[in-house]
């Protein structure tokens, strides 16, 4: 073997590997990434030593019926086990071996090393199995020396194996597997896999089965549903590449493309600026990784015999099954269908974002927090959300700690006069919403429900007050777009009083109250933002990013209250990401990056908030950080770290008008040892005046939940 690292870099069939090693005295080692397919049957050979002539084998590498994977030593150690197929009889060789089962569908880097004395079975740079070998060795004097060793994976039962590999390299004896995994695979030639980033979903219901439910069918009442994809290396970080994706429909049960509908209309569309295409024939283009679609189904799950869809994303750049991901089943609904009478539910899995809330009326306990999270198979169709009267009556009993928990079964927590408090395992109460999707209250299911809302017309006449029950209602049924331009046009002419009672009512009549911050914020978010592009741009179309941050950084820190803590580069790295610009900043890049910026700014100053900010020592919230970073900075050598760990972070997905905008997420490592996303709704701290709240500190009532123990520091990704 030549002294140097012999490399093989590209993505390759498993059934192709095939490698030549100069084994002096013996020994080896050999390193690979390996993603195997969920379809592969079991056992199965993953690399065979090839007899001398050079067709017959014998296993080296195997997984046996339960899916466990098997160093085994080189072939004339293990003569007696020279038929592949036999694996009953490598039980009875020495071999290393992992003792829990061997991931599918997922980039797994294996280290083989082989020597005289010992094998070394190595799995993500952790030895997992070892098998000392000496005294088999020294009663076989024919391995000293130099000679050749063939691998490959050929012959026998490999056809019944269906994998990649990536990246392989043959090792000196001079250096280890783990040292050299520790060094480079970290770094570089990390193989890549395509994922929905379900956080960004917008408009989309999830039920108790985890299937999707969109509004489809006709052009007048179909929706735009949003989703991003991410290209992910196999740690889970963004990775850059210069490609394109392309969506398209498939029936969920065979995987066929769904047909045009009757009129020849594309069942997917994709819509770009403003224009309807079908989306096999627009992909979307991979910006430092992540590709967004605004996309709409034409064909109706009834029109199909009650059939289930699926989404699938692809990469231009190669047919490999990592490089396209699928979406959960998709039942496409009508507007006129009553989704409230259905079994959809509004979260998602246990690692979904629910919320931590503060009741509004709970005013003789201001000093309680409540940490949101409940039980993902649990389902209850949402209350009616008419207009109801909320106040101290309406409080439930249960809050008797610091930190209540009750079940996410109803649309909004933070209207404690509309949800229904029930005790959970933990004896405590808990209210829950999901972080994942859009506000419930923008689809259409109270009108669909609800015999006297019906949707209004989608023109505002100028002459029509903010506060009139038509505005009202059409905000409540509302997407994010819509309420977006009915907040600009209402806030040019409304009075600062007029919008905190459309807010109070808006609240009211969807029965939730994370509306009204959004909405009251709005006049000032308009006016700023205003000022700050006419101030930046100079009356140019674009600007170069670079010119900007500056001017970002300074009405950040201005509405934030805080000069003592400047924006980091990376901090400046995800908003160019949120606006969505590379080099140069236009008009409509600003306005995304400040829709998201200016909530988190208001949160920021806040006097509560203000000082978790500000606290370098501790670093409460570290900066601008993606879910990604988060769940990252959260994993040891090992695996996850220790429960209770948790870090803080504000959700990149959650824009104005949403009514999370500007909202704190705890990332944590559950006593379950698997990471959990909860949200913080913070309104409620706006229904006080500094003066006279009598709060906790944020961080005593978050260190006082029993699932979150100590802080964690952000890795940032940059």
């Amino acid at each position: 073997m030549a002294n140097g690292v012999v490399h093989s870099v590209e993505y390759s069939l498993l059934k192709d590997l095939r490698v030549e090693i100069e084994g002096e005295e013996g020994a080896f080692s050999l390193c690979f990434w390996v993603y195997i397919m969920s379809s592969s049957a079991f056992p199965a050979t993953i690399i065979q030593q090839l007899h001398s002539d050079g067709i017959n084998g014998t296993p080296f590498l195997v997984l046996n019926e339960k899916k466990r994977m098997m160093l085994l030593p080189l072939l004339l150690l293990h003569k007696e086990a020279s038929n592949s197929g036999n694996f009953t009889s490598l039980t009875e060789v020495p071999h290393a071996s992992m003792e829990t089962e061997f991931p599918l569908e997922k980039w797994i880097h294996v280290g083989c090393e082989v020597s005289t004395d010992h094998l070394r079975l190595h799995i993500d740079g952790e030895i997992v199995g070892e098998r000392p070998l000496s005294s088999v060795f020294n009663k076989d004097s024919s391995l000293s020396g130099s000679r050749k060793i063939a691998l490959a994976s050929i012959g026998g039962d490999v056809c019944k194996l269906l994998g990649y590999v990536h990246n392989l390299e043959v090792l000196p004896p001079t250096l280890s597997i783990k040292d050299h995994h520790g060094k480079v695979h970290y770094i570089l030639d990390l193989p890549l896999r395509l994922s929905i980033d379900s956080s960004d979903a917008f408009e989309i219901e999830v039920g108790s089965d985890g299937v999707w439910s969109i509004i489809g069918g006709k052009a007048s009442c179909r929706r735009n549903f949003s989703l991003d994809v991410v290209l992910l290396d196999s740690l889970g970080h963004s990775a850059t590449k210069d490609d394109e994706v392309i969506a398209s429909l498939l029936y969920a049960d065979n995987g066929a493309l769904v047909e045009n509908t009757t009129d020849g209309e594309a069942p997917l569309l994709a819509s770009y600026d403003g224009i309807e295409y079908a989306s096999c024939e627009r992909p979307s283009k991979l910006l430092q990784g992540r590709a967004s679609f605004k996309l709409k189904i034409s064909q109706l799950s009834s029109k199909c015999d009650n059939r289930l869809f699926r989404i699938r994303f692809h990469m231009r750049s190669g047919n490999y099954p990592f490089f396209e991901a699928f979406s959960p089943p998709i039942r496409c609904i009508s507007r006129g269908r009553n989704i409230r009478a259905s079994s959809l539910t509004w979260k998602r899995s246990t690692s979904a974002i629910q919320s931590v809330n503060l009741s509004e009326s709970s005013r003789m306990d201001v000093g309680s927090l409540e940490l949101q999270h409940g039980n993902s198979h649990e389902a209850r169709p949402c209350p009616s959300s008419k207009r109801v009267r909320s106040g101290p009556d309406k409080l439930c009993a249960a809050l008797k700690t610091d930190l209540n928990l009750e079940r996410p079964d109803e649309k909004c927590n933070s209207h404690a006069g509309t949800a229904n408090l029930v005790k959970n395992e933990f004896g405590t109460s808990l209210e829950g919403r999901p972080e994942n999707l859009e506000e419930v209250d923008d689809s259409q299911s109270d009108s669909e429900s609800t015999g006297e809302r019906n949707s209004p017309s989608k023109s505002m006449s100028s002459r029509t007050s903010p506060m009139s029950d038509m505005n009202i209602f059409k905000y409540s049924l509302s997407g994010l777009t819509e309420r977006s331009f009915m907040l600009k046009e209402i806030a040019l002419s409304a009075s600062d009083a007029e919008l905190l009672e459309f807010a109070h009512q808006v609240s009211l009549y969807s029965g939730c109250s994370h509306h009204g911050r959004q909405i009251s914020m709005a006049k000032r978010l308009i006016e700023e933002g205003t000022k700050a592009w006419n101030l930046i741009s100079q009356n140019n179309h674009q600007i170069r990013w670079e010119n900007v941050v500056f001017e970002i950084e300074e009405y950040f820190m201005k509405i934030a209250c805080c000069s003592s803590r400047s924006l980091t580069q990376q901090d400046f790295e995800l908003l160019r990401r949120i606006a969505g610009c590379r080099e140069y900043l236009s008009q409509e890049n600003f306005e995304k990056m400040w829709c998201w910026l200016y909530p988190v700014a208001f949160t920021l100053s806040r006097d509560w908030i203000n000082a978790m900010w500000s606290s370098m020592s501790p670093k409460w919230i570290e900066g601008f950080v993606t879910k990604e970073e988060a769940e990252s900075s959260l994993q040891g050598p090992r695996g996850l770290q220790e429960p209770g760990t948790f870090v803080l972070r504000f959700p990149t997905s959650r824009s104005w008008p949403h009514p999370d905008a500007g909202s704190l997420i705890v990332t944590y490592v559950g006593s379950d040892y698997t990471l959990h996303h909860r949200l913080l709704s913070l309104e409620q701290f706006f229904g006080y005046s500094e003066g006279e709240m009598n709060l906790k500190p944020l961080q005593d009532m978050l260190l006082a939940e029993p699932e979150l123990s100590r802080l964690g520091r952000i890795i940032r990704s940059h």
